[in-house]
């Protein structure tokens, strides 16, 4: 049976309302109407999550507040949340504390973070795209980077969230790169991006977000300026990777192309530094070892011995052949 109307409806909230409830479910029909389970529905009770449903006879009777918390537990699953962190958010709620502005904080981090918009094409459009030639895994792999996702219903159909992306690998290879090079320098690419992504939270966290997320939850009004702040911050990361990668590519575009002229460059000197290409696991294998903050300190350090190391090398076995020299003589 589906949830019958009774008197005048109660306002909207998460907790239990005082009086009754404009519409009413026994337990079947609140978890048909919300999509949970009953066991879902009864083990959010047990925790605490849903409020204490009314008892008339044998029978317990929800109302809309019910259904209304039924939903908005699902939706923070949906973003992220666990359940003990939605039981506090709710709590909160409960104790007359407002959800707008953590509601809002959630939105704003989890809503898109470019204004790009996604797209979708079809297999003969991506192959004609690739030259004509039909290649199975390069699908594959790129399904798996996320690159592309299959359209549920349509084997032949792909969405595609970053057409600027798939743009860059159609570019590439027909520049002559293979598809599974591609895929490959996207994986070490992305695992790069993602640690200077993880760098700038932290960073914006410590001098910035700890006032405002001082309280478990924060408040609504810290809530409300936290996302504020969000929206401010939010195009600095993609600004400061921007001009740093055109720093660096044009300091290491002018230093390949010398290498391959052979132009002479001119030797370091004194305390100048110099960047130097280091393999991507080379360099991931020493901040694993030391912290990402050491990587340069460490690599000098290193060099520095394995130059003092040879020199030592050389100084004995100088000395041991003037040794045979005069032992000869």
């Amino acid at each position: 049976m589906s949830g019958r109307e009774t008197g005048a409806g109660s306002g909207p909230g998460l907790a239990a309302a005082g009086g009754r409830s404009a519409t009413e479910y026994r337990i079947e029909d609140l978890a048909h109407a919300s999509g949970a389970t009953v066991r879902t529905i009864r083990a959010y009770q047990d925790r605490g999550l849903l409020p204490t449903p009314e008892r008339r006879g044998r029978a317990n009777v929800y109302g809309e507040a019910h259904l209304a918390r039924l939903l908005q537990i699902a939706d923070l699953l949906e973003r992220g949340y666990t359940l003990a962190s939605i039981k506090e958010l709710l709590e909160a709620w409960d104790a007359g504390r407002g959800l707008g502005g953590v509601l809002g904080l959630v939105a704003e981090v989890h809503g898109p973070w470019t204004d790009e918009e996604a797209d979708r094409i079809t297999r003969e459009e991506l192959d004609a795209r690739f030259g004509g030639s039909q290649d199975d895994e390069a699908i594959a792999e790129a399904v798996e980077l996320g690159v592309l996702e299959r359209v549920p219903g349509k084997p032949d159909e792909f969405l595609v969230p970053s057409p600027q992306e798939l743009a860059v690998a159609v570019e590439l290879h027909a520049a002559g790169v293979p598809l599974l090079a591609i895929s490959g320098h996207l994986k070490e690419l992305r695992g790069q991006v993602e640690h200077i992504a993880s760098r700038f939270l932290e960073f914006t966290t410590e001098h910035v977000f700890a006032r405002y997320l001082g309280h478990r939850p924060p408040t609504d009004s810290d809530a409300a300026e936290a996302a504020s702040m969000v929206r401010r911050l939010r195009p600095l990361a993609q600004q400061t990777v921007d001009a740093e990668l055109a720093r660096a590519m044009r300091m290491f575009a002018t230093r390949h192309l010398h290498h391959h002229l052979g132009s002479p460059e001119s030797a370091i000197e004194g305390g100048e530094t110099r960047p130097v290409l280091l393999p991507a696991r080379t360099t991931q294998a020493v901040q694993d070892l030391v912290g990402a903050d050491q990587v340069a300190a460490f690599v000098a350090a290193a060099a520095e011995r394995e130059v003092q190391a040879r020199t030592l090398d050389i100084l004995a076995s100088s000395h041991s052949i003037a040794n045979k020299v005069d032992e000869k003589g």
